[in-house]
């Protein structure tokens, strides 16, 4: 017998989608897990959306006001997808509710937020995962076993890399992520948050920065009604970019390893380019999210001159074996959406953590913190 988990989803745009969508697959992938979510609520303040993500997706109740979601008892737990300065306010709300909680990265606009969540659900004693989701291709995982078995030597230093071009359009509309009271640190929170959590996944704890910052499209044009994702908004009022386009970033991690990370949201030619370099002193391994499910690696003693690899994962990595039968047949990126939520229902289901936790959120926001301090002092930030 499979206990059903009352679950809502909270911020109904296309993470929310996501979210949903990882859950309804889950029985599907994960057949043996000893819970099955059920979709109870979607909260969505935008009119008309919630009850159309209801109709559409099968939770059998929707509302406008997150906060019948804490008061619910049909629920169990909660994907938390609404925007960045909600985050604090709704998710120590549904752990103080009691609510197991899935809420999406940077997990507020600082670390002192990131820190209130991770206090909230640690005091209530309810499971948290974070939206980090590109450590969960097996790809990566099994990267980070080479690294750590010293398959490429010492590691020596690091590139990591997050271009995209979703805000690259000078039309696109003055939405809350270019506002610094509700996006917070821009670009920092949004792709250099998972350049963080890849390198602390790979490489361990970063000990100092020195970090650059840029915007680079100063204005925008303001929306005359809501909207989703990163629509354009031509004619309307301009108003002015708040927070970051972009950051470059010196690491030193404790190990003694360098490190360069960068991330720009307005990269033209750039569709979601992001990936790593890590070598070491008898090798190298390549990772580009684009080609998920393959590794460049070079192993050996030759040193110069010593080729590169390429490896394409199989059952045997990760949770490859969850969703393919062999090696060459490609995940996505929805399937490392429904990976986390099998590791946070897991969790739920036997009371100890799996994946991500609060406290990977903030040692992410930790660092994103000292990357804006170090942007304006033009020093180095000791962590």
């Amino acid at each position: 017998m499979v206990d059903a988990l009352g679950v809502a989803v909270i911020g109904f745009g296309w993470m929310g989608r996501v979210h949903t969508q990882a859950y309804a697959r889950l029985p599907h992938h994960y057949p043996r897990l000893a819970l099955r979510p059920r979709l109870v609520t979607v909260a969505e303040e935008v009119p008309g959306r919630a009850e159309e993500a209801a109709e559409r997706f099968g939770f059998v109740s929707a509302t406008r006001d997150w906060r019948e979601v804490a008061a619910d008892p049909r629920v169990q737990a909660v994907s938390v997808t609404a925007p960045n300065f909600l985050h604090r306010e709704i998710g120590v709300a549904m752990a103080e509710a009691g609510k197991h909680l899935w809420i999406e990265k940077p997990v507020g606009l600082t670390a002192a937020d990131a820190r209130a969540v991770a206090d909230a659900v640690a005091e209530a004693g309810v499971q948290g995962t974070v939206g980090f989701n590109y450590r969960n291709a097996p790809a990566v995982e099994s990267a980070r076993e080479l690294i750590a078995s010293g398959g490429i030597g010492t590691v020596t230093h690091v590139r990591i890399r997050l271009f995209s071009d979703y805000a690259a359009h000078p039309d696109s509309a003055l939405t809350w992520r270019y506002e610094r009271e509700r996006g917070g640190s821009g670009v920092l929170g949004d792709l250099a948050s998972h350049g963080v959590d890849l390198a602390r996944f790979l490489l361990g704890d970063i000990a100092a920065l020195t970090a650059d910052t840029a915007v680079f499209v100063p204005r925008r044009a303001r929306p005359a009604g809501a909207t989703a994702g990163h629509a354009l908004a031509s004619g309307g009022e301009p108003g002015p970019v708040e927070n970051e386009d972009y950051v470059g970033c010196l690491l030193r991690f404790a190990s003694g390893a360098r490190g360069v990370l960068e991330a720009c949201r307005v990269s033209v030619g750039e569709q979601n380019n992001y990936g790593f370099e890590v070598h070491g002193t008898r090798g190298a391994v390549f990772w580009d999210f684009r080609r998920m499910n393959e590794l460049g690696v070079s192993r050996g003693t030759a040193y110069q001159d010593q080729p590169v690899s390429t490896v394409y994962v199989g059952p045997d990595a990760g949770e490859f074996a969850a969703f393919q039968p062999g090696a060459g047949n490609a995940m996505g990126y929805d399937d490392l959406k429904v990976i986390e939520a099998h590791r946070f229902v897991r969790s739920i289901a036997e009371g100890r953590s799996y994946g991500t936790t609060l406290a990977d959120a903030v040692h992410s926001a930790t660092v994103l913190d000292a990357m804006a301090e170090s942007a304006v002092s033009g020093r180095w930030v000791g962590l």
